[in-house]
């Protein structure tokens, strides 16, 4: 892995996303590597055109004297959207850690996202907070398809002992149940397997985009070849996905269970 310094003028960043104020993202790239990952975009605007996704990672740089806590009061802050808060080289470089104890005192809801067990590590941090989430995302319970996809990630079940042990310590938890591979993620029996220690579940579809079209496609028909016509269909067309949104729905509603859907159709699956 290609690994360099980068200063960032700001680590905190205005968001695009809605219902999140601000976003930050303590490194540019990912060290998870995961095949069907759209954040790859972000080669185009960083320096990193022509390399692969997952080789490289910038360490950002930044002055920790700007971060301001009471300046985010009232809003809502999402740690990351285009990479992973928790990679393993966190554990050696702590963007991550230094921007949560920077952060703390502030009144902003802090949402946190990873596929990372090292999440762990800051229990201790997160209970300073009056307003924090930490949830993980998951697609497979199939330690072996999740390798596949995910090389570097925790494993599926470490993802979920992560979010055991964080409502142990009174942490509220919810699981993006994402991306969903039709006829592959069990999305139900994440569900079962998870609610006692879960306060929501988020779920969002398989995006297809020109970057990842091609490994999506090599990967389910070098696994479940029986898939490959069926995922062709679900590329041309995204209202094959109303059948398993009408399924989660009728689940979760029929269970009381508290749940958002984020499905995108149309732009993220057209090509």
């Amino acid at each position: 892995m290609i690994i360099q310094f980068k200063e960032a003028k700001n680590i905190i960043t205005k968001s695009n996303i809605p219902g999140v104020d601000f976003v930050i993202n303590p490194y540019i790239g990912c060290q998870h590597g995961c095949i069907y990952c759209y954040a790859e975009f972000m080669k185009r605007f960083t320096d990193h055109k022509g390399e692969n996704w997952g080789d490289f990672l910038d360490i950002k740089q930044f002055n920790i004297d700007k971060i301001k806590p009471e300046k985010y009061n009232g809003k809502t802050i999402l740690i990351s959207s285009v990479t992973d808060p928790y990679i393993p080289l966190e554990l050696k470089y702590k963007n991550t850690q230094k921007i949560l104890e920077c952060l703390i005192g502030t009144k902003a809801k802090v949402s946190i996202l990873t596929k990372s067990r090292f999440a762990e590590r800051d229990i201790k941090l997160f209970k300073k907070y009056e307003n924090i989430e930490v949830g993980i995302s998951i697609c497979t319970l199939n330690e072996n398809f999740a390798k596949i996809i995910e090389p570097l990630a925790s494993k599926p079940e470490d993802r979920l002992n992560l979010i055991e042990k964080l409502h142990k310590n009174g942490i509220k938890t919810y699981i993006f149940i994402s991306p969903i591979f039709p006829k592959i993620t069990e999305y139900i029996k994440i569900v079962e397997n998870s609610l006692k220690f879960t306060d929501y579940f988020m779920f969002e579809n398989l995006n297809f985009r020109p970057h990842n079209v091609s490994r999506i496609f090599n990967i389910i028909n070098n696994n479940f070849p029986e898939l490959l016509s069926i995922y062709k269909d679900f590329q041309r067309n995204h209202s094959n996905w109303d059948k398993i949104e009408k399924e989660i729905n009728n689940h979760c509603k029929s269970n009381n269970i508290q749940y958002l859907i984020e499905f995108h159709h149309g732009g993220f699956s057209n090509l």
